[in-house]
């Protein structure tokens, strides 16, 4: 464990860190090993541990613990207690890790489970030399453009640079206004877990939600954005690419019998809540913590099933435009402050059971991927690892280190979700495999 010369003191947790319940979130690397190197895996951990230690002091937060107030709610006591590290060896060759299947090929063994604090690191070495470098970190305390920095700020201490953004713990960044100002809207959006009705019958008694890798290549992204941007209409690639899921996970709908089908979309409000003012806009830059909401979408499957995909993607835009304003983070803050203490969390994450599937999409298009390089070489692959155990999917597209455009794709939606996908969707969510880690000179 990585220790710091730090005081004992308390970070309390935003109103928007207390819409996130209790889960942990993982993250990995994979890194081949370079040509001619005699660095032993003993000198990479060194070489890992140091550069931890020396970024935990920027980064304190991931050094402390989670411990309940005396209103019931999670405070952050910053007390040095150190980032757990395991060292592991496993007897398989990089090119023969099933990141397709990461439940069996990285769940539980390259990705550590945490037990104790805030954040755990495991760094594995192959057979073949490689590496694979991975966290696991409490979402109350970071989102993923928080878990972003500070991998960028590891790797960076690693090759013995300064860190190039220094987080901002500044609460006062994200404080409830007075009086607050509520849009009625946000109660459609979140919910006080009180008021969630009795768990209800499983989605599908006999599936379970699984966790599966794809590939999508520019090309297949273009044509996606060029359907979706029929009629005039000028659509993201991740509205297209949400759509062209929701019309997927609408047809599985239709055949067990349901009348709608959710789906959500990530928003960080960073930039929104620095709107219109350049000091606070460059501290929320670098400002560590959740500013995250999930605005969401229903829609009867029969329209998602037959309208095209130009239709469904303006119905993403349409939810979506509710929750990119400053005035919608603003609101939720306040909304969070008019029912605290009592928890509450985003509807969309209550709403997978009898009354239809839903599915959240996050965008993991700032995961720096290729920047976290800790001296061997840039990574060969990297995901988030999210089985977040609601039943709710959850879906993450992230920048490809192997082709310029492409994605990656990590999906955990139930199995026979990704089934349909597979069968429908196979020229264009590809099953990650070793040919795909091999479009560019990156080499396996």
């Amino acid at each position: 464990a990585a220790v710091l010369p730090l005081q004992q003191h308390w970070l309390p947790l935003s109103n928007l860190d207390l819409l996130l319940p209790p889960v942990d979130v993982g993250v990995f690397f994979c890194y081949k090993k370079p040509e001619g190197s005699i660095v032993s895996f003993t000198s990479m951990a060194s070489v890992l541990k140091k550069a931890m230690a020396q970024a935990l002091v920027s980064y304190y937060a991931f050094a402390g613990e989670v411990v309940a107030n005396t209103v019931g709610e999670p405070e952050l006591l910053c007390n040095n207690r150190g980032v757990d590290f395991v060292e592991a060896y496993a007897d398989v060759e990089l090119r023969d890790l099933d990141l397709h299947n990461p439940d069996e090929s990285i769940e539980g063994r390259l990705v550590p489970e945490k037990k104790h604090g805030v954040l755990s690191v495991q760094a594995t070495e192959l057979r073949c030399g490689g590496i694979v470098v991975a966290c696991t970190f409490d979402h109350r305390i970071a989102d993923a453009y928080s878990a972003n920095m500070f991998l960028v700020s590891w790797a960076e201490m690693a090759r013995s640079k300064s860190i190039s953004l220094v987080p901002s713990f500044r609460r006062s960044l994200v404080n409830p206004r007075r009086p607050g100002c509520i849009d009625p809207s946000l109660d459609h959006m979140y919910v006080p877990i009180s008021s969630l009705p009795p768990p209800k019958q499983h989605y599908q008694p006999t599936d379970h939600l699984i966790s599966r890798i794809y590939y999508i290549t520019s090309e297949q992204l273009d044509e996606l954005q060029s359907l979706a941007c029929t009629n005039g209409y000028k659509r993201t690639k991740l509205e297209s690419f949400s759509a062209f899921l929701w019309k997927m996970i609408a047809v599985l709908a239709a055949q067990d019998g349901f009348k709608s089908a959710k789906m959500g979309i990530v928003v960080d409000g960073r930039a929104r809540l620095g709107e219109g003012d350049e000091v606070k806009a460059s501290s929320m830059s670098c400002y560590f913590g959740n500013v995250l909401s999930i605005p969401f979408g229903g829609q009867r499957v029969s329209e998602l099933m037959e309208k095209p995909l130009w239709w469904v993607a303006n119905q993403v835009h349409d939810f979506l435009e509710q929750a990119v304003t400053k005035e919608h983070f603003l609101g939720l803050i306040d909304w969070v402050e008019a029912h605290r203490p009592e928890p509450a969390l985003a509807k969309i994450y209550s709403n997978g059971s009898e009354e239809g599937p839903a599915f959240v999409v996050s965008s993991g298009q700032r995961f720096p991927v290729s920047k976290v390089d800790f001296g061997w070489g840039k990574p060969l692959f990297g995901s988030y690892h999210f089985p977040w155990g609601g039943d709710s999917g959850y879906v993450m597209p992230m920048p490809s280190p192997a082709r310029e455009g492409d994605w990656v794709v990590y999906m955990h939606l139930f199995k026979r979700q990704v089934e349909l996908i597979e069968a429908e969707a196979s020229g264009v969510l590809r099953p990650l495999t070793s040919d795909y880690l091999e479009l560019s000179n990156y080499q396996l």
